[in-house]
């Protein structure tokens, strides 16, 4: 009957109904202000990101691969975001900031499989400046629609998978005692450090499948690069080595914001996990996305032309709208 009493007692502890996310900062006087700055932050990130993709979508001069990718992007970075930022703004108001143990591994899965999304997007784009300088004459040929539809296929259905192998290890684990999760949103290590029951098998995954699958677009895009830089060199006019360069530097910009802040929060030891790798994400999950439209549009000429086309057919459609409104009203 003990050891009866005991596996019942083990099961039930199991779940825990909810989690508590402490968020960033857990005084008073930080959450009206710390609201304000994510709102605004979250609403320029869907403007700049929703921008880019209408722009690429409606400008016949941007239909080519590197901004097929980028448009996939600024999807991807829409969604990173809204996984995360909608909670976090709700907790900033609210004071009992809870989350289900359900909708926490929700939560856990869709930012992992975003996150993943940016890593591999960010590796074809790579790909596809590697192709454009070093094999210019043979681009349209190689960088096709069917392989990079092919490409796209295989990261999406790999980062679902990922993702589903981590979220399900997660669901194993027993957790008994705190549920106050130090983070501001259900990500892996900080769900790891509440758990009661091993996590040997989780941070042998991470460390083995979740480091190769984190590095293998990294090491795709220093090889591309590399590739890049050596084609570059053998360009004698230093005007063309300029135009090559400049059509990556908007990459490269990202790529080094993106893979610093993982770095510096994923490559490290559980037991070493701490309060300042809250701030750190903050960089990856919410800065980074929000970003990446001034970074493609300020930096790229065709980006910058193409998003101006965009607001002048919006303007123009407004003060269409806006003179056809007047014409109704007067004509009454």
């Amino acid at each position: 009957m003990l050891s009866l009493g005991t596996s019942m007692g083990m099961s039930n502890l199991t779940r825990l109904p909810e989690f508590i996310l402490l968020g960033l900062s857990s005084r008073p006087e930080d959450q009206k202000p710390l609201f304000a700055l994510f709102l605004i932050m979250y609403m320029v990130t869907l403007m700049g990101n929703l921008l880019i993709i209408l722009a690429i979508r409606s400008d016949p001069q941007l239909q080519n691969p590197m901004y097929f990718f980028l448009s996939i992007l600024s999807f991807a970075d829409i969604c990173y975001t809204t996984v995360i930022v909608p909670k976090m703004l709700v907790n900033f108001l609210s004071e009992k900031k809870t989350i289900s143990y359900a909708a926490c591994l929700v939560q856990m899965y869709f930012f992992l499989v975003s996150g993943n999304m940016d890593s591999y997007l960010l590796a074809a784009m790579a790909i596809d400046r590697y192709v454009a300088i070093c094999n210019p004459l043979h681009y349209v040929t190689v960088m096709n629609h069917g392989r990079c539809m092919l490409l796209l296929a295989y990261s999406t259905a790999f980062c679902y998978l990922h993702s589903l192998l981590h979220v399900l290890l997660v669901n194993r684990l027993t957790f008994c005692a705190s549920n106050v999760i130090h983070h501001f949103f259900c990500d892996v290590n900080p769900v790891l450090k509440l758990a009661c029951s091993s996590t040997s098998v989780n941070e042998v995954v991470a460390m083995s499948e979740g480091l190769v699958s984190v590095m293998a677009p990294f090491v795709c895009i220093i090889i591309s690069y590399l590739r890049i830089l050596i084609a570059v060199f053998k360009i004698p006019s230093a005007a063309g080595k300029r135009k090559a360069f400049s059509t990556c530097s908007s990459h490269l910009t990202v790529v080094t914001l993106f893979y610093g802040s993982i770095c510096c929060v994923y490559f490290q030891p559980l037991s070493s996990y701490a309060v300042k790798d809250r701030i750190v994400t903050v960089n990856y999950t919410v800065l980074t996305p929000m970003l990446n439209p001034f970074i493609y549009s300020l930096r790229n000429k065709d980006m910058k032309q193409g998003l101006e086309k965009l607001l002048s057919r919006i303007k123009f459609q407004m003060n269409r709208l806006s003179t056809t409104n007047s014409n109704k009203i007067h004509g009454t």
